[in-house]
């Protein structure tokens, strides 16, 4: 019986692997659709206007503006009035601005040889030395320099159209260099409507080797520059504030210093997309040869000291919902839903390259909503026919295994009855002709009749004969052979046939 359990069993499974189609890629098409929309090119810049106050000679007031790169990254929104989301060093530096403008300026004014870096130095000529000593900290009431160093941050959007201007954002909270940075957007003219969104996840997936996605800007967005979309895996869980790293578990390709390479490009804060639900579980931080992601949490925890909630909008209902169409075939349905879209938004990057496909399969045989009609060559074939189908070929397999098995079995008596003793059967006793009162007293012969077989565990059952009285023909004659009853004028038994003289 397990033999033939074993084999129905094989049998089945046998029959669902011959009828799978090709399992689809771990990375499912569209996981991104969601984030890329809401995606932002940020640059960030120190404004630092100095006046140096030249009183060697005869006062002198000289005024200087620098501009110093302070980094650039990506981010993403996470609601319509423009919270943003990137991370630290890309909008703030630890470097002291102040020095780089007063080593710029007294190059400048007094011709002397310093580097324009950030730090301070010293010159031969003692005066010249001491003024620069005193611009250095403009604090001080004695201070030969005035500073004043403002923070300039300009936010690329996503766009069909690249806006080449972007717009302004000032910083609300930041942490340490690697850590969450929150913007809020100033100056911004989107309509009631606002910006595009990025949903965050709940949590960040367990599971070694979860695929993602990372995506950002490897420069300020043009039309040769388009977001970029790039495939990762989580490794294991992060320590302390390392974060968390990446490795494919195919080992294929070494993602840390790919996923490094791209954040020195541009991808820096950039969002880390599960393939879930296509939510943001993370942020990329990192370069060189190093990858790593710090997770949804911490992004979190970023908005709520900077008082920003994140939330969804009515952009991105509208395009929920046509994505939504478009991802289930009803191309038709679609368009409507991603022209809303691009009313309401009229730069949104991603409805407009799905209206685009849309329009081409509108109505045509990929058009789930229209006739069905026989699945063009290479279309995917739904996988739960086969599912049920091999369910049933197992079913009928192990129906027909026990069927078989109990037509081999013999029926088992019932306990009770397998106990119980045998009824004792009545013996069989041959007839016997009435009593003679005359007669004298019968003989008991233990010879059983022919053809009457005898109970067993009865013994021999006897035969009651009248025994012949003296110089007389026997009253009642029987069958010396049989036993049986025979009539007066009888030659033969007519039980036997044997002859009744013998």
């Amino acid at each position: 019986m397990r033999r033939l359990i074993v084999v129905a069993a094989g049998v089945a499974a046998l029959a669902l692997v011959a009828v799978r189609p090709a399992s689809a890629h771990e990375h499912p098409s569209g996981i991104s659709d969601l984030v890329t929309p809401a995606l932002v090119r940020v640059e960030a810049k120190a404004q630092v206007d100095i006046t140096l106050l030249d009183h060697i000679g005869e006062l002198v007031h000289v005024e200087r503006s620098y501009e110093v790169p302070i980094g650039a990254g990506t981010g993403f929104v996470v609601n319509p009035e423009g919270g943003i989301v990137t991370l630290t060093r890309a909008v703030k530096s630890d470097q002291n601005m102040i020095n780089y403008a007063a080593n710029r300026i007294f190059a400048e004014h007094h011709k002397v040889r310093l580097p324009a870096d950030f730090a301070r130095h010293k010159l031969k000529n003692d005066q010249l030395n001491h003024h620069l000593e005193l611009c250095y900290t403009p604090e001080k009431s004695t201070a030969t320099c005035i500073v004043n160093v403002k923070t300039d941050i300009t936010v690329y959007p996503n766009l069909t159209q690249p806006d080449k201007q972007g717009f302004k954002a000032e910083l609300v909270y930041a942490g340490r260099p690697d850590a969450p940075a929150v913007l809020r957007a100033v100056g911004r003219a989107d309509g009631s409507a606002g910006l595009p969104t990025a949903p965050l996840a709940a949590k960040v997936p367990d599971k070694e080797g979860s695929p993602v996605n990372v995506a950002g800007f490897l420069g300020r967005p043009a039309a040769d520059v388009p977001h970029k979309i790039e495939i990762g895996h989580l490794g294991k869980g992060g320590v302390g504030d390392r974060g968390r790293g990446f490795a494919d578990p195919e080992k294929k390709v070494d993602e840390p210093p790919k996923l490094g390479a791209l954040i020195d490009q541009g991808l820096l804060g950039g969002p880390v997309i599960g393939d879930k639900d296509g939510h943001v579980i993370g942020q990329l931080i990192g370069g060189g040869k190093d990858a790593r992601m710090i997770g949804v949490r911490e992004i979190s925890s970023a908005l709520q000291k900077a008082k920003i909630t994140p939330r969804r909008g009515t952009i991105d209902a509208a395009f929920e919902a046509a994505l939504t169409r478009f991802h289930s075939k009803y191309y038709t349905e679609a368009v409507a839903g991603f022209q809303r879209v691009l009313e309401l938004y009229p730069g949104h990057v991603v409805a407009a390259e799905h209206l685009k496909t849309s329009l081409a399969k509108r109505g045509g045989s990929e058009d789930a909503g229209t006739a069905k009609v026989a699945p063009p060559s290479g279309t995917r074939i739904p996988l739960w026919p086969f599912i049920a189908a091999a369910a049933v070929i197992l079913v009928v397999a192990l129906l027909g295994a026990f069927l078989l098995w109990r037509r081999r079995t013999p029926p088992e008596p019932a306990a009770e009855e397998a106990a119980r003793p045998p009824y004792p059967q009545a013996p069989v006793v041959a007839t016997t002709p009435p009593f003679d009162d005359r007669a004298s007293p019968t003989v008991v012969v233990r010879r059983p009749p022919q053809g009457l077989q005898p109970v067993p565990g009865t013994g021999p059952q006897p035969v009651l004969v009248a025994p012949d009285a003296p110089g007389k023909e026997p009253a009642v004659k029987y069958c010396t052979a049989c036993g049986m009853r025979l009539g007066p004028v009888h030659k033969f038994c007519g039980y036997c046939g044997h002859p009744s003289e013998t």
